[in-house]
């Protein structure tokens, strides 16, 4: 499974970037407020940090306006995947920004017949959000598993990239499932790496080292 990093904090970007960790990253509107910096010079640095898709969310409502925005973005690196919102017009635009090459990632997805729909418009990664679901008592591992299955059974090359992701295991369940990349926040993927039993065999093996009285360099 492919991590994708859900940040427009260039700090935190590089130094997940430098353990090998991001293949991606997505931003969105919030993100962009939360960095505090102009869309365009944000953008541009995190594409030319990563090698991976920088999906870049368009804020127009109407066709006509996110085919406009979705190729303005695009110009600011041949990296960029163009966000659209999952209404008629979003996915309008995605067959026609699709058909012209450019890289798609249909977000605000909630339903699996919403994910069939991006699907036949060709989108490159449909972005179903699983946290939001858990919010409102709906199991949004399940949303992720119907995902699967209807790509499975028709070919669809669209890629499911699992996001509102919360925790750790919201991480395990979507790899356990099949989604083929999970867009997570950088505090949760550093705490992918963390475990009670770690931290206590190191501190074990610490404690008898030091009273070998020995030392490696």
């Amino acid at each position: 499974m492919k991590f994708f990093v859900d940040t427009a904090d260039t700090n935190e970007i590089r130094e997940l970037n430098e353990i090998g960790l991001v293949d991606g990253v997505t931003t969105n509107p919030s993100l962009i407020m939360k960095s505090g910096r102009d869309i365009t010079e944000v953008t541009k640095e995190i594409c030319d940090m990563i090698d991976g898709p920088v999906s870049a969310e368009v804020t127009a409502t109407d066709f006509d306006g996110m085919m406009a925005e979705g190729k303005v973005l695009a110009k600011i690196a041949d990296n960029i995947c163009i966000k659209l919102p999952l209404t008629f017009e979003g996915l309008k635009a995605c067959k026609a920004l699709t058909s012209e090459g450019f890289k798609t990632n249909v977000t605000l997805c909630f339903s699996a017949n919403q994910a069939l729909l991006a699907a036949k418009a060709g989108a490159t990664y449909i972005s179903p959000f699983l946290g939001r679901l858990d919010d409102i008592g709906i199991n949004g591992m399940e949303l992720i598993g119907e995902i699967r299955t209807i790509y499975d059974n028709y070919g669809f090359q669209t890629e499911i990239l699992a996001a509102s992701i919360r925790t750790v295991n919201h991480v395990k369940e979507a790899a356990l499932i099949g989604s083929d990349v999970a867009t997570v926040p950088p505090s949760v993927l550093k705490a992918l790496v963390k475990h009670p039993l770690t931290d206590k065999g190191l501190e074990a093996f610490l404690a008898d080292w030091a009273k070998t009285g020995q030392k490696i360099l």
